[in-house]
């Protein structure tokens, strides 16, 4: 019989293969295949067994898989809600900085399970807001909002705030690493005094007695200050997931345990490893230096670490705590997560601004340059968008507040920055396949250096075996190799948000990188994207001009097009009498249609006179391109069928984007211009900017189409869009591009926002994408350098050309730099210029 189950916490083929191989191994079961996509086992079994076997079996690895029953609904897969840590900042929200398993989350800090790292927690807008109060008098009492103690009567005060987990991860372990270095040092001088002639410590006590000495002063060391250490050692023998602390656990594990076995029973052991008190040789000093050189790196890692999401840390800092809302005339302070949308809020001079809206008494300047940037502040007058965390200028004025919460533009940045930290680029499927065979091969080596050693080494050749084969095994450092990429991509991911480049995933900071041919639209792309009306007029005597623009903004006020707002903006500028459109439709690429006060209506390009069945004289035509020429865009009106009118539409090019282009250009990028506009107004577009290569008159279709003809001919497409029209072609490109300006839907299809919605932000993207790959690359060579020079100099093939061997603890000092030394190279991004 064959019955399929659902399986959970699977992220990896790795996981999948051994989860098979559980399941392959139950006694009664013939065959079982597991499907990673779809995390469904399906298991062939002699005769039924109950689904508790299936459990047991992989509850041996923790809680890492589990089996459900068809219909159950895997609980660990649910995505938790983002909720604050009960101790303090954060989202209670942590991952692995080495990211190997995916984008997986954890709700409570650890260790984990595949690499040992600790885990890293999550920065998020959730508990900015959220400011409390207590009593000084009375800690248990905590408000929302301030006020005077319920027991005593004293005023409420702000709580101080929590340490962070990285913090407190960080005083953990520096805690312990003093502990550490406290028994360590005794133990180091004892074992270095052996190296002084006539040795004063041996006129106090014996050297066997020495030893126990220091096995006593050992014991914290080994099982209080790194005991985790083994703890990550075992779990990863246990589950098979190999790593540093495998390394380490075996290498000062097996040290420690000689020197143990070696003072307890020192008869079972030849000549070779005894002193000339008969003592055998003990390395307590070995193993606890090791470990206390272990622990300085993961504390030095530790505070590292927190530095590599600082770009997070200060777009959090950018967020209020409190708001001024109006309500009837009268002003009231809230905090952030009581404003509702529609609430009308003060933003008094200097204030950070609250929540996104829009502007509806007064006028100011704005600096927006934590999210986009641009260091020159921007002028805001009423109907204009002000967004979160952006500062107020020199003026009061009132807003509307219409996303609050997670829907504001500095929330959906600072989720984008998380998920893309996490993401994982191709480029580290190099380092993930390397890592897979990496402990397997160094213990291999370690053991191959024991032979080698044991059989053609100096006397005592077991001593020098046993010393080097521990010195292969502390030395060699997968965890530098996995941190190679995914550090660089968090600060780079990071380091963009900072200037207004969001990038979605690790993948497109990567293909970024290789783009040489750039798609770009027109309007709102090129052009500002806010067009202004300048002539209507009409093409006969039927109508006069004024009808001409009723019909317009009548007909466009069921539109959201930029187009269409600025004839509706223009018509009640005119104090225009709008009528109401029935049947309204817009046609993709070519215009909208209606009926309005019982005439049927089409306006757009020529494509869609010739939908409407309208037809274009040459008189028309050529009046239209009077206009086209200077790079305007003209839309015609048929009323039932006749052509009757146009609307002249200009939209200035955007003062970035020239320069832009150049850039892009003189980097070997090939710049092509397609736009659902005519050809003229194309043309007088292309030949302000110098592009070579452009096309009017596309449709959505055409666009993607165009898309996919350069990706067949072998070029690397990157697409850069505003508008709904744009989506399809931004999905196919190589590297998607939106303008932060536009719609939500090019913003969800695309791999890369642009917050600020120009040009030049393409520039920095590139340059960004270029600083990153080179330092992960950097990041990389390092490691594999690191790891293909220090294991064989462990070994010791410098030993018989220069005499050179390397110490166990100078090989843990090493290993603990060695991460250090690529997150800090990884650092360097954030002083770079893009």
């Amino acid at each position: 019989m064959t019955h399929t189950y659902k399986i959970s916490g699977m992220t990896c083929n790795g996981c999948r293969s051994h989860v098979e191989d559980v399941l392959n191994n139950i006694e009664g079961v013939k065959n079982a295949t597991v499907d990673l996509e779809q995390k469904e086992a399906t298991i062939e079994m002699d005769q039924h067994l109950p689904i508790g076997t299936f459990k047991d079996a992989l509850q041996k690895d923790g809680d890492l898989y589990k089996i459900h029953i068809p219909g159950e609904e895997p609980k660990e897969e649910i995505k938790k809600a983002q909720k604050p840590d009960a101790n303090g900042k954060g989202t209670g929200t942590f991952y692995c900085p080495m990211h190997c398993e995916g984008d997986k989350t954890y709700d409570k800090p650890g260790d984990c399970p595949v690499c040992g790292m600790d885990l890293v927690e999550e920065q998020n807008l959730s508990v900015v807001s959220s400011e409390q109060w207590t009593c000084p008098m009375h800690p248990e009492i905590v408000r929302d909002e301030s006020g005077s103690c319920p027991i005593c009567g004293m005023d409420l005060v702000p709580m101080e705030p929590n340490l962070s987990s990285e913090e407190k991860t960080y005083k953990k372990l520096i805690k312990k690493f003093w502990i550490a270095v406290a028994f360590t040092l005794p133990i180091f001088f004892i074992a270095m005094s052996e190296m002084i002639p006539n040795n004063p410590l041996y006129d106090v006590m014996e050297q066997k007695n020495w030893n126990w000495v220091q096995f006593v002063l050992s014991i914290p060391v080994v099982f209080y200050a790194t005991w985790m250490f083994f703890e990550r050692a075992y779990r990863s023998i246990k589950t098979w997931n190999l790593n540093m602390f495998t390394l380490i656990g075996i290498g000062a594990g097996v040290a420690w345990l000689f020197s143990v076995v070696g003072m307890l029973f020192p008869d079972i052991f030849p000549d070779e490893f005894k002193t000339m008190s008969g003592a055998v040789h003990v390395y307590f000093e070995a193993a606890t230096v090791i470990l206390t050189l272990v622990l300085m790196g993961q504390v030095l890692e530790a505070r590292a670490h927190s530095k590599t999401n600082s770009a997070v840390k200060e777009l959090l800092k950018l967020a209020p705590n409190k708001a001024i809302r109006v309500v009837d005339g009268m002003e009231e302070e809230v905090s952030i997560d009581k404003i509702e949308k529609g609430d009308i809020l003060r933003v008094k001079p200097g204030d950070k601004i609250p929540v996104d809206g829009m502007i509806t008494e007064g006028s100011t300047t704005v600096d927006e340059s934590m999210i986009s940037g641009e260091p020159i502040p921007v002028n805001k007058v009423e109907e204009d968008k002000v967004s979160s965390g952006t500062i107020n200028g020199n003026q009061s004025f009132l807003m509307k507040a219409e996303k609050v919460g997670s829907e504001t533009l500095l929330s959906q940045i600072i989720k984008m920055v998380n998920d893309a930290s996490r993401s994982r680029a191709p480029i580290q499927k190099l380092a993930d396949t390397v890592s897979g065979y990496f402990v397997p091969v160094v213990v291999l080596i370690s053991i191959i250096t024991f032979v080698i050693w044991a059989i053609w080494g100096p006397e005592p050749v077991y001593v020098y075996a046993f010393v080097n084969a521990i010195a292969v095994l502390i030395i060699a450092c997968p965890c530098a190799l996995g941190l190679a990429t995914p550090m660089s991509v968090m600060v780079g991911v990071g380091k963009g948000a900072q200037n207004g480049v969001l990038i979605k995933n690790a993948e497109a900071l990567e293909k970024m990188d290789k783009i040489d041919t750039l798609i770009v639209d027109k309007t709102g792309t090129i052009t500002e994207g806010r067009p202004t009306v300048e002539k209507v007029a009409a093409f006969n005597d039927s109508f006069s001009d004024k009808d001409i623009l009723q019909y317009i903004a009548s007909l466009n006020s069921s539109s959201e097009h930029p187009l269409a707002e600025a004839t509706v903006k223009y018509g009640k500028e005119q104090n225009t009498e709008f009528f109401k459109a029935k049947d309204f439709s817009a046609v993709t690429g070519k215009g909208v249609e209606g009926s309005v006060n019982g005439k049927t209506l089409s306006l757009g390009n020529e494509k869609m006179m010739a939908y409407a069945k309208a037809s274009i004289s040459v008189k028309m035509e050529a009046e239209a391109q009077s206009f086209q020429k200077q790079g305007k865009t003209v839309s015609y009106l048929s009323i039932d069928g006749t052509v009757a009118g146009y609307v002249v539409i200009s939209d200035k090019i955007k003062k970035t984007s020239a320069k832009a282009i150049k850039e892009l250009q003189d980097k070997g990028i090939n710049v092509i211009m397609l736009t659902g506009d005519n050809h003229e107004t194309a043309q007088s577009v292309a030949s302000e900017l110098h592009l070579a290569d452009f096309k009017a008159g596309m449709l959505p279709e055409d666009k993607l189409k165009e898309v996919e003809k350069l990706q067949a001919n072998g070029r690397v497409v990157a697409m850069a869009g505003d508008g709904i029209n744009d989506a399809p072609a931004l999905a196919k490109s190589d590297v998607g591009i939106a303008m932060g300006t536009g719609t939500d839907v090019a913003i969800e299809s695309a791999m890369i926002t642009l917050v600020k919605g120009d040009l030049h932000g393409i520039v920095k993207a590139r340059n960004l994408s270029d600083a990153v790959m080179k330092n992960i690359k950097q990041n990389l060579f390092f490691a594999l350098i690191y790891n293909t020079l220090g294991v064989p100099i462990a070994a010791g093939v410098l030993f018989p050309f220069f005499g050179l061997l390397l110490s166990p603890m100078i090989a843990a000092l090493a290993m603990s730099f060695s991460s250090v030394s690529v997150i800090a190279n990884a650092l360097r991004l954030r002083t770079q210029s893009i």
